[in-house]
């Protein structure tokens, strides 16, 4: 377990680097991600620090990064990841970036600026020919209005070119105006136009058959060629201002076809040229990109190492007069080796002639709590971290969690096919496992679950387990040793009989009809089933009577039996740390208290499965009654069913009184000794000392803590290090006792009462069991089974039918709903009533400049 068990020793040094050689020292920190600095100039504003003009050289080349980036994604341009992660460059390097981004930049801007006049003169040169080519129809409708409304037709000349010419005669006055509108904007474009005329204009549109390109944003849109007639100039500045707020693009329009037809060919003809310029322009582009493609991942990481190394380096003193910078950092005492070699490293490569200096500090600060984690222990530690970091050097639970969570989850879960569908779903992520690191997604669900793929395999594994004890395959029972049961062996029970019956009563006292008995019963022959449960209680009608026995007597064993091991770490933790003072007054009261009320009771299960049979179950005591009258003081009698030793009523009746005053025993001696024995050493403190505050020991475990904090667990690691050194200091604070009371109080009751809820809280381990597996079988019966029982090709169809909606159900409300229930009572499990055994999780974590962390966002490690 390592450091998984406990955290990593850590120690607070300082650090002296050489101006020249900080920048190289700090970036082979980065590249080791094993230091956190601490903030040497909290009170300096952030625009105020020395290397804050660098930060935002670097926010700069961000910025001009982010531009390239959005304009690659813009043309669908994939970046290349070759997956190699360069080293952060010398500060030298960055003028040549700078320069480098700069014309890029430009570049891209000068041919983004060319590209969309461009576009913008082809769209208007593409809505011109439509306009062209739609209005000769337009001019031969506004005839036939004209003609309809005035009784005046045009006068039909020789020439074709002016039978379309209106600006003669009795049309002298009517005029137009011709463009082009969004498409989703025509309806009330028409409607704003019908009620500003008030009718007395002519408007046609019609549709562009083909959609043109925005120059702005490279979007296609449809847009409709529209012509309005009207009489007068007073309608003529109307028509255009609502043109205008609509954002109609106008064109003029020759009345005469002859020029319409010209300016149709002219406009062609430039169109073709500047198709031919607009692709030689994306080819640039597309050039110019691609190389930018291939460069630009390692771009962004070393510029983001450049400005974390410039971050860093304003959290730093600068001390002018020797040339140096001043740093405070925590780092693991094991790795200090590691930390050096990186310093000698970077002040050769900086070429500086005064090495680099670390120095052990001294502190009473409370070093950060730094637990190694890899790919598999990191979404354990995780669930952990997620109630609270853990204390310095604290127990941590993480180790016993990975093997427990799956383990509580698959009792609750506890189904083959359902652990073997969770199984091959953890499977799926583990093999492609890699392609799902190197692409990162927004999904935070996904991202979840992707993190704890390794706690769903085993998730699935346990629930394969389980659900093997439990002999449950999607609800079913798999006859895999043979049952021990035999109903044929009754004689009274021949052919004609079973034929005839819908149900029976198995009586395991008869001979021949129970075969699973290993204790010298007269009437039993042959072997248990082997492992698990018997397939026949699928079939039996008092399926349900019997697992709930078993499963809510596994479900109190199984709490306290992590109970007890949270104890147990309690117990590790009091030695470690040396309170003794804890140890006698809280642990040894706990756990007497603990084995007396939930103890005895598991002790009885354990004795009841042991000493009576099936066969002579139904005058096996009740212990839920015996239970009761213990804690009432009643006495069995010999007749009675409570009667757990048999013929010894007298026994049991004594046993049971001394362990219940046991019990009451333990809570005034947890509640009253530790308060009297700190009140005492304050006395004798202030009889020879002469005043009336409490020192902090020597060993690092102040009283004062112990006192208000009630085992928190705050030690001071310097004093480990180095215990003499810290005997002169004091913690001058005033001792209540008043205070402390109603801290012991207000724990001794809570520890009292968590021992009975948190007992009673783990029978949701059976209650989410049978609802999983009532559930399932449900769904089995009312939708599975109707097609598995029609007979012949209807069968068939409905039974392929069927197993789509079956899966489906399973899927969502099986797998999703129901593993989301039991994962969040397993978590609840182990939080609240195994974590509050010992863990106090009130430490902070340990963060360390890591490029592995800022530069690609990755913490598993």
């Amino acid at each position: 377990m390592g450091s998984l068990y406990r955290s990593e020793e850590m120690c607070l040094a300082q650090l002296y680097l050489q101006s020249e050689a900080a920048f190289a020292c700090v970036s082979e920190l980065g590249e080791l991600g094993l230091v956190q600095f601490r903030d040497l100039n909290p009170n300096v504003n952030a625009f105020l620090r020395k290397f804050v003009h660098d930060v935002r050289r670097c926010d700069e080349m961000e910025r001009k990064l982010r531009f390239l980036e959005r304009e690659l994604n813009k043309d669908n341009i994939p970046v290349d990841d070759d997956g190699d992660v360069p080293f952060a460059p010398l500060p030298r390097e960055m003028i040549e970036l700078e320069g480098k981004f700069e014309k890029l930049e430009s570049d891209m801007k000068e041919v983004n600026g060319n590209q969309e006049a461009l576009r913008k003169n082809f769209l208007e040169l593409s809505e011109l020919k439509q306009i062209l080519k739609k209005t000769q129809g337009f001019f031969e409708e506004a005839t036939m209005y004209q003609t309809e409304h005035t009784g005046f037709a045009p006068e039909l000349e020789e020439d074709s070119s002016r039978a379309g010419d209106l600006s003669r005669g009795p049309f002298t006055k009517l005029g137009f105006v011709a463009g082009v509108i969004l498409r989703e904007k025509m309806l009330a474009f028409e409607r704003v136009l019908w009620r500003a005329c008030r009718g007395n204009v002519f408007l046609r549109h019609v549709e562009m058959e083909v959609p043109l390109v925005d120059p702005y944003t490279g979007d296609k849109v449809n847009k409709c060629v529209f012509i309005i007639f009207f009489q007068g100039d007073q309608l003529k500045n109307r028509v255009k201002k609502i043109c205008e707020g609509f954002r109609a693009t106008l064109y003029p329009c020759p009345e005469n076809p002859q020029e319409r037809r010209e300016i149709a060919v002219g406009v062609t003809t430039r169109l073709e040229d500047l198709q031919t310029v607009l692709n030689q322009t994306e080819d640039h582009r597309r050039i110019v990109l691609s190389q930018v493609a291939r460069n630009i991942r390692v771009w962004f990481i070393k510029v983001r190492k450049i400005k974390a190394i410039y971050d860093t380096l304003n959290l730093f003193n600068v001390n002018i007069a020797e040339k140096c910078l001043i740093a405070e950092c925590w780092c693991p005492v094991a790795d200090l080796e590691k930390i050096q070699g990186a310093l000698r490293h970077a002040t050769e490569t900086s070429g500086s002639s005064v090495p680099s200096i670390l120095q052990i500090m001294k502190s009473d600060e409370s070093p950060p709590t730094y637990n190694r984690t890899n790919a598999f222990t990191y979404g354990f530690e995780t669930l952990i971290d997620a109630f609270g970091v853990a204390n310095y050097r604290e127990v941590n639970p993480t180790p016993f969690t990975i093997i427990s969570f799956p383990f509580l989850f698959a009792v609750m879960f506890g189904d083959l096919g359902h652990g073997f569908l969770m199984l091959l779903f953890s499977l799926y992520m583990l093999y492609y496992q890699r392609y799902f690191l190197r692409n990162k997604t927004d999904n935070e669900i996904w991202e979840m679950m992707f993190g704890g793929r390794y706690l769903i395999l085993l998730m699935g594994l346990f629930s394969m387990y389980t659900g093997f004890l439990y002999n449950e395959c999607f609800s079913i029972s798999v006859n895999v040793f043979g049952s021990a049961w035999n109903v044929s062996a009754d004689p009274g029970w021949d052919t004609e009989y079973l034929k005839s019956q819908t149900s029976l009563m198995v009586d395991p006292g008869k001979p021949g009809v129970f075969r699973g008995s290993t204790l010298p019963y007269p009437n039993s022959t042959g072997n248990p089933y082997p492992y698990g449960i018997d397939p026949i209680w699928q079939l039996a009608s008092n399926k349900i009577t019997f697992l709930n026995s078993y499963k809510m007597k596994g479900a109190v064993i199984l709490g306290f039996v992590q109970m007890m091991f949270g104890l147990i770490l309690a117990l590790n933790n009091h030695l470690y740390f040396k309170n003794y003072l804890s140890l006698f007054c809280e642990w040894i009261p706990q756990i007497i208290f603990l084995l007396c009320v939930i103890g005895y009771l598991v002790i009885l299960i354990f004795y009841k499965w042991a000493v009576w049979s099936a066969a002579d179950s139904s005058q096996a005591p009740s212990l839920l009654i015996g239970l009761i009258n213990m804690f009432m003081f009643t006495a069995p009698s010999q007749t009675a069913d409570t009667v757990i030793f048999s013929g010894q009523a007298g026994l049991q009746h004594g046993l049971q009184i001394f362990i219940v005053l046991l019990a009451v025993f333990c809570i005034p001696w947890m509640l009253f000794t530790k308060p009297a024995i700190i009140y005492y050493r304050n006395k004798q403190k202030q009889a020879t000392a002469g005043y009336g505050e409490i020192h902090t020991s020597a060993n690092g475990i102040s009283d004062r803590a112990d006192i208000l904090a009630h085992d928190e667990l705050n030690i001071n690691h310097e004093s480990e290090l180095d215990s003499s050194s810290e005997s002169d200091k004091h913690e001058e604070e005033e001792f209540e006792m008043g205070q402390f009371m109603i801290i012991q109080v207000i724990h001794t009751i809570e520890y009292c009462l968590s021992c009975i809820s948190h007992t009673a809280s783990y029978l949701r381990l059976w209650a989410l069991s049978l609802a999983h597996s009532e559930l399932s079988q449900v769904l089995w019966t009312m939708v599975m089974s109707i097609g598995l029982t029609e007979p012949g090709a209807l069968g068939a169809v409905m039974s392929f039918l069927l197993f789509w909606v079956f899966s489906s159900l399973t899927v969502g409300i099986l797998l999703i709903m129901e593993g989301l229930s039991a994962f969040l009572h397993a978590l609840r499990l182990h939080w609240v009533e195994f974590q509050s055994k010992f863990y106090k999780g009130e430490g902070y974590m340990f963060s360390p400049f890591s490029f592995h962390v800022i530069v690609e966002g990755k913490s598993e490690e």
